[in-house]
Order: C-alpha cells, then structure tokens, then sequence
C-alpha cells in the first residue's frame, strides 16, 4: 500500500548526487528481475465439490505408447494435459486464439506430434466457430496455429494422421451449429467456407478439399482403415438432413468416394458417427440419429449397422433411442483396439456392446451427456461428458472422476456476487446446475438441471434466487442459497422462452422484481407470486433474452429480445418503445444491456456478432445510437459493464476472447489484464469499491482482476510514462512506498519499475 508520509526520508537512501547516477542501474536490475503486472485470478470451479463434475469435455486423445498420457479438449476450455493418468492437468492452449476445441490427433508414429482442430463439432448454440488447426511438435508444450482462413469459422470434429505417411493429415468439418441455423458461428466471415474433408500432405500447413462424390456437407466423422491408410470412412452428417447424407469410402486416399449403401438406410438421416474395428479391418459400426428440425427436436436415434466386408453389406443393430431427441448433440462410436465384438456407443447414456452389437448394457458414466472417447495405453476407456472426465477399466461397470484440477465450467449469464462477503458466488451452469461458492472458495451444486439466471437479494443475502431450464423454473432460497423453494406462482409455463429467462431484482426495492418470458412479469413480494405487467415484447415468435433497470431510476427499464429488438420502459416495465431494432446475437439468455449507473437514459449495448458494431451507446433513451468500437477487434461481445470514477466513464466489453477495457469513450481498446485465456466472457461484475471485476466464462468457470494495475501510479486506468513520472518525483521525495513495507527504499523502485514493464506475454 502507499503512504503519503515515508517513514524515513529519500535522501537518507540515497545522497542527492548520487540519484542520477543510479537511475540507470535500478532500471535496468528492475527491468532484469521477475515480473508482476495486473493478473486474472481463477476462482473455479475445478470441480464442483461433491459431485466432482467439471465442464463439458468435447475430445479424448490417449497417447498409444504412455497410459499416464492424455489429452482432453473442452468445449471453450482449450486443450489440457495429464502426464498422471489424470490426477493432476495443466492446460496447453491458453496463448492460442480462441478456446473452443472439436477434435486432437496424436501422430501414431512419434507422440510429441499433436494435432487439435479448433471449433467444437457438437452443434449447440455454445458450440463455438473454431479459428484453424493447433500443432505441437514438442507433446505440447508449445503451439503453432495453422491454416486459419482454411477452416475459421467452422468446426472441426475429427483429425486422422496417416500412420504409414504421417505428413499426411485428414480433417472433418462441419458448420458451427446451433438453432437457429449457424447461430453459433456468430456471423463469422468464414462460416460459409468448405466443408467435408480436407486433406494436408505437409503436416497440415496447406489443405486441399475432397471431392470425387464426396459432398461437401458437414463431415461428422471420419475412420481409417488400420492396416490400408489408402481406405478410409467418411460420415457426412448435416444435422437438419440431406438427401447426401450418408457414410462414403475412399481406397485412394481421398481422391474418389463411394457411398455405401447394403442395408444402410437413405431417409431421415441426420448426424452420424462411425467406428472401425483395429483388430478387423472388413468391420465397420455406425450410428446415425434422426435429422433435426429447425428448432432442433426429433434427433432421436434412428438407428445402428455394423458391417463385416468393409461396407458391402450391412446389419441393423437392436440398441434402441439412447440420445434423447437430441442426437445432433451427443454422438460417437468406439471399438476396444483388442476385440472386434467390444463396441460402445454414446449419446445421453453409453451402451456397450460386447457381441458385435447383438445385444446392449446401458453402463453410462456418472454424467450424461458423451461426447469425446479414446482407449488409452493399459486398455482402459476415457470418455468426455457435460460432466468432464470419467474412465473405466472394465469397460464400464465402474467409473472412475478424472477432474480433479480441470477448471472448464460453462457459466450462463446471469452470474451474482454477495454484498458483503466477496467469496461468495452463485452462478448458473451448462448442464451442471446453479453452484454457490463459499467464504472458503469451495464450489457446491444447490440447484439442478441447466443452471441459469441467479439474484442475491442485495439487502438481505439470505434471499438467493435460481432457475433451471424453461418457463418458471424459478427457485427461491431463504437461507443464502442452500435449499430452495418454488417461487414461480403466477407464472404462465406455456410463455416463450430464452432457455434460461432473465429476472432482477429492483435495485432500489428488494421486495420488487422482474422477470422476462416473451413479456415481463412483476412480484412485489420478494418474489413469491407474479403476475405479467408487460405485452409481448417480440415479434411474435421470440422471447426476451436481456433485462435491466436503470440503477439511478427503476421506472426505466430495457429489454432486448432473441428476434433481435432492443426496447425501453419509462413505467417499470408496464408499457414499451422500440429503441433498436435487427440487432443480432445469441438466441440464449444475455446480459448486454447496461445503464449508466447515474443517468437511466445512457444505455450501453453489447452485440454479439462478427461484422458489425458490437458495442453501441445511447445517451437520448434509444432516440439515436453510436458505436464505441474503435480499435476493438471484430469479435462477438456478449457483455458490458460501466463504471464511473468522478467525471470518467469506464467501459468494460466481456467478447469471446476475454475482456477489453476503454478509458476513452471507446476510442482505444486494452485487453484487461494478464493470465486470462482467450475464452468467452457471458457475464460479468464490476466491484470498484472491491477494486475488482468478476466474470463468468463459458468454458473456464469464474475470474477475478482487479481493476487497477499495480503501476499505474496516478489511478488513471492506463499505465503510461505519466505514471513513471509520477512516481519518479514521489520516490525523490520518499513518498513512495510502493511494496508497503513502510518507507520509500530501493526495493520500492526494483517493484515499481518491474511492475511498469510488465507484460502479459
């Protein structure tokens, strides 16, 4: 901390002829010491306690020669690395572009080659674009990006490296999904690019589309051959249907394909995944569900086939409708490297096969919901789920939690901190419920389903509030967040929807609230009944996605809508005016509207969008708008949060990437910060009384920075030659204790000067 009075003066440190002299020195051994700058914290989940889930894990890759080696890849929380056999991870990706992953290879012939396709190829609308292909050439320690403007925009969901010829590399793409259609490509300029596969001949810096009856739809998977690296199983499975879709073999490398046919069927056919025997080449599983309509229902499993001849032929396999009515989701097939008959296919639950699919065991892992599977060096199977990491080593009867240090929870929006205890957190979560943090630091799940919206009644913190998915779902706790209670009396269930409705409660009445359908509702007892005060604020067909009350004034209150309108209520949010409108984003619930924290009329809007103006300021109540992007790069915001110190307006952007600060009006953009990956920011908390901002992360759980920098010395947000100035004349004058040790010494300038050249590298 910093005195105004030093406890002893500068010139008995150092005589006044010998300051100039010594300038250069300590710069230079400052300069030269370990570096301290403004850093993110994590405050987890890394997992939740108890029942020791973690995030959704998109990718499994096992090395073939070292059973303590694995690679996991989340769904926006990078790749991470267990040297343990998961006891212990470490991520690997987080100076890489973005932290959505769809797929990792390991080169069969030398392990410190590692592949991993950027892009999560699950089709959700948090199934984020990818940015290129990531290689490693040293097991992961360090990474180059490739082939950005072949593949940004779409998804990656497999990559196969040549064993025989291991420059040659294979990629699977498909759209980066979502419902609406393309919703999370964020409206990338990219996203319309090729599709199928793609092949590499140089170890993946150049890639080369196939075609020769191959359509260029989305590849959902992809197998090779495990003796004949020429043949290879393509599934191309667009998720709404295709006339195309279908599994398709090549024994040329890529350059001609067949679609396979024998027994296969040809309607309805939506996402497929495929598996091919190692230890018989001739056999062949897949799994195909239904095709999805717009809204994304009816993805049910259509069915399984296995061949014995390499495709010829086909027969159909009795496992049932195991991926709920959302197989565009949840899909693979996995064949034990040592017994052909061994199979086991995932979906909401894993069945498992161990007489070439004739019959099935339902042997899921603790958390539904499977995405990624490999089989690593002892035999033992890992998969990923919405849960995290699990592993079996007797094919499923027992499952062991792999998680223990893998921070990649999908926070929501609608993320709260307590009044006046700083620890304590509560926020909703992607398919692990709502999970309240305590004074300790420990996370515990305390409401279920889709966690959503939550509101800590900021003047008695025992009331705490906590949705699920749908309509209604709504709970209210009275004891700080542990049990709940309903709390939705009034509330229509038939209302649209933005999965998880967005609710509030009135900053200057904690007995009133709001809470948002297609239209807004009212309790003005804390919460306990409602009843609709608004009309239907969308076009029709939509429903609100972002709610705010202005924080100086609560008749004013903004709604923004998943058809894309932005509205204004002077009443408290009994009638609405149009203030935006064609305004694109996220179908899912928001927080992109913020006022001013003085004038209920200055409205700041984040967009969540490629190629458009993604952060936007009204000062009139909607009569006119302005962008505040300047230097800010074209990335999807999500979020915006204000703060005002005196006269100044800070404004913070939470974007796909991390967080972005302007001190200017948003003429200049600083990302804010050091140690943050480049991870989606869905909510976030400006504390300046806590000196501090806090995010919710979709793919990396909760951070916290705080707000000012250790160098930056005149408290004016950016750290320039004004502060080393500043500080030059307070350490003259032995007025700057810099380290709080109690007086201005050497050590205060080493600190000082460390702190100033610090970067995030």
């Amino acid at each position: 901390m910093r005195k105004d009075r030093p406890e002893r003066p500068f010139s008995s440190v150092f005589p006044f002829q010998s300051r100039c002299a010594c300038l250069g020195f300590l710069i230079a051994g400052a300069i030269a010491s370990h570096a301290r700058a403004q850093q993110w914290a994590a405050l987890g989940p890394a997992p939740i306690s108890g029942v020791q889930y973690t995030g959704r894990v998109a990718v499994v890759a096992c090395s073939p020669t070292d059973s303590n080696r694995y690679f996991i890849g989340a769904a926006d929380g990078g790749v991470w690395r267990t040297g343990d056999g998961g006891l212990s991870w470490i991520p690997v990706t987080d100076s890489m572009p973005t932290t959505s992953i769809g797929a990792i290879a390991i080169d069969p012939t030398n392990s410190s080659v590692v592949y991993v396709g950027s892009g999560e190829a699950n089709f959700a609308n948090h199934s984020r674009y990818g940015l290129g292909i990531y290689k490693s050439v040293d097991g992961g320690d360090s990474w180059t990006l490739l082939a950005g403007p072949t593949f940004a925009g779409r998804c990656i969901s497999k990559l196969v490296v040549d064993r025989i010829n291991p420059q040659t590399v294979y990629a699977s793409v498909t759209i980066a999904g979502g419902f609406p259609t393309m919703a999370a490509a964020r409206g990338h300029p990219q996203a319309a690019g090729p599709l199928g596969v793609l092949k590499s001949a140089d170890g993946g810096v150049t890639w080369a589309q196939l075609a020769g009856g191959l359509p260029g739809l989305s590849a959902t998977d992809l197998a090779i051959d495990p003796v004949d690296t020429q043949t290879l199983y393509a599934a191309i499975g667009h998720i709404f249907g295709s006339a195309d879709n279908g599994v398709y073999k090549t024994v040329n490398g890529g350059t001609t394909w067949t679609r396979l046919a024998g027994g296969l069927p040809t309607a309805s056919l939506g996402r497929i995944s495929l598996g091919v025997a190692p230890t018989n080449r001739m056999r062949v599983y897949a799994l195909i569900a239904n095709a999805a309509d717009a809204a994304g229902n009816g993805a049910s499993t259509l069915g399984a086939w296995r061949t014995d001849n390499g495709g010829t032929t086909w027969t159909s396999l009795p496992v049932g409708s195991f991926q709920a009515t959302y197989g565009w989701y949840l899909s693979y097939v996995s064949v034990q490297p040592t017994n052909a008959d061994v199979v086991f296919v995932g979906g909401l639950n894993i069945l498992r096969s161990t007489n070439a699919g004739v019959s099935w065991s339902n042997v899921t892992a603790p958390h539904v919901d499977n995405h990624g599977n490999a089989w690593d060096a002892a035999g033992r199977f890992v998969v990923g789920d919405d849960g995290g990491v699990h592993r079996t080593a007797n094919l499923g009867t027992n499952w062991s939690p792999l998680n223990a240090g893998v921070g990649v929870i999908q926070f929501y929006a609608g993320f709260s901190t307590h009044p006046t205890d700083a620890n304590v957190m509560i926020g909703g979560t992607q398919d692990n419920g709502t999970n309240r943090r305590s004074s300790a630091g420990t996370w515990q799940q305390v409401f279920g389903g889709d966690g959503g919206w939550t509101q800590i009644n900021q003047v008695n913190p025992l009331i705490v509030f906590a949705e699920s998915q749908g309509t209604g779902s709504l709970g209210r706790s009275t004891d700080g967040g542990f049990s709940f209670g309903g709390s939705s009396s009034g509330i229509i269930g038939s209302d649209r929807n933005c999965f998880l409705p967005p609710y509030l409660v009135d900053p200057a009445n904690p007995n009133r609230m709001l809470y948002a359908t297609h239209r807004v509702y009212e309790s003005i007892n804390g919460g306990v009944t409602w009843a609709p005060i608004s009309g239907d604020l969308t076009g029709g067909s939509g429903a609100i996605r972002a709610l705010a009350i202005a924080p100086s004034d609560s008749d004013f209150v903004y709604a923004a809508t998943n058809d894309g309108r932005v509205q204004m209520s002077t009443d408290g949010g009994h009638v609405f005016q149009l203030i935006a409108a064609g305004v694109p984003g996220w179908p899912r619930t928001t927080r992109e509207i913020a006022v001013h924290p003085q004038i209920p009329t200055e409205v700041y809007l984040a967009v969540s969008n490629f190629g458009t103006d993604q952060v936007r300021r009204t000062t009139d109540g909607g009569q006119t708008w302005e962008p505040l992007d300047g230097d800010l790069p074209d990335v999807p915001v999500n979020t915006v949060a204000v703060e005002v110190r005196g006269a100044a307006t800070v404004l913070y952007a939470g974007a796909d990437d991390g967080v972005y600060r302007t001190v200017d009006g948003g003429a200049t953009w600083t990302r804010l910060g050091c140690g943050l990956p480049r991870v989606p920011v869905i909510d976030m908390s400006v504390e300046p009384a806590r000196n501090r901002v806090v995010i919710a992360t979709q793919g990396r759980g909760a951070w916290m920075c705080p707000l000012t920098a250790p160098a930056d010395w005149n408290m004016d947000l950016v750290v320039n030659s004004a502060d080393f100035f500043e500080f030059l004349n307070s350490f003259f004058a032995g007025a700057a204790d810099f380290n709080g040790s109690g007086g201005t010494d050497s050590q205060d300038f080493f600190d000082f000067v460390n702190a100033f050249f610090a970067t995030c590298g």
